[in-house]
């Protein structure tokens, strides 16, 4: 007895779920695609700096070089709690170079800047401090999140008016959704080793200006593909 109340249960579901099926097939309905797509301007620029130890008869430590940097960041502005980290969070010295008795040590740090002017100000401060090992690690854009909410709805809109345009010569309205399937890609919050384009450079260290760099934007696409049902 239970078996075949379980048969029946079973078959009544399958006929719900294919009238459900045949309903939606029956109904008339416009599919259409949209696209949008933006570039934007990283404002959070990650510089790797790489300090060693100078083997000169004039040694100059990496601590005093990490203090002499750290004052000069500070007085620009720069929040050294939020904006400057050691790469190597487990050890204050992430490599030891030998060379012949002494031992030479260097520390990486990673420093947040918010445009191209702040990083061409930190660029030129670390060339008269000497510090020239330095690399362009990431770039990201801070809202990112909001962004491509925005370029959803963008394609949601443009999925209306393609609809609207491919129906009225019909005499045909354009309906509820029926169906939205979001076919956007995933986008990484970050641009690893951007382009970067330096713009103006004095010849002349001594009335040379900060750089004025200009970096490779983020293109951000959103895709969707709506179902619309029609009426007369």
């Amino acid at each position: 007895m239970k078996k075949t109340i379980f048969f029946i249960a079973t078959v009544l579901f399958s006929g719900a779920i294919f009238a459900q099926s045949k309903n939606f097939l029956d109904t008339p309905y416009l599919e259409t695609q949209a696209q949008v797509d933006t570039m934007v301007t990283p404002d959070k620029i990650y510089l790797n700096i790489f300090i060693q130890e100078k083997d000169t008869k004039g040694r100059v430590s990496v601590e005093e070089q990490e203090n002499q940097m750290a004052k000069r960041f500070k007085d620009m502005g720069i929040d050294l709690d939020k904006q400057l980290v050691i790469k190597d969070a487990s050890s204050n010295f992430k490599k030891y170079f030998l060379r012949q008795k002494e031992v030479l040590k260097s520390k990486q740090y990673s420093l947040l800047v918010y445009s191209g002017k702040q990083l061409g100000d930190v660029m030129m401060t670390l060339e008269q401090l000497e510090i020239a090992n330095t690399s362009i690690e990431k770039t990201e854009y801070s809202k990112m999140d909001e962004l491509e909410l925005e370029l959803k709805t963008r394609a949601v809109k443009k999925a209306i008016q393609k609809a609207e345009a491919l129906t009225k010569p019909l005499g045909q309205k354009v309906g509820a959704a029926i169906h939205i399937v979001d076919n956007s890609q995933y986008y990484p919050r970050y641009n690893q080793a951007p382009m970067m384009e330096m713009k103006a450079v004095s010849a002349d260290m001594g009335s040379a200006q900060p750089l004025d760099l200009d970096f490779e934007k983020i293109r951000v696409e959103t895709n969707v593909n709506v179902k619309f049902a029609l009426s007369n």
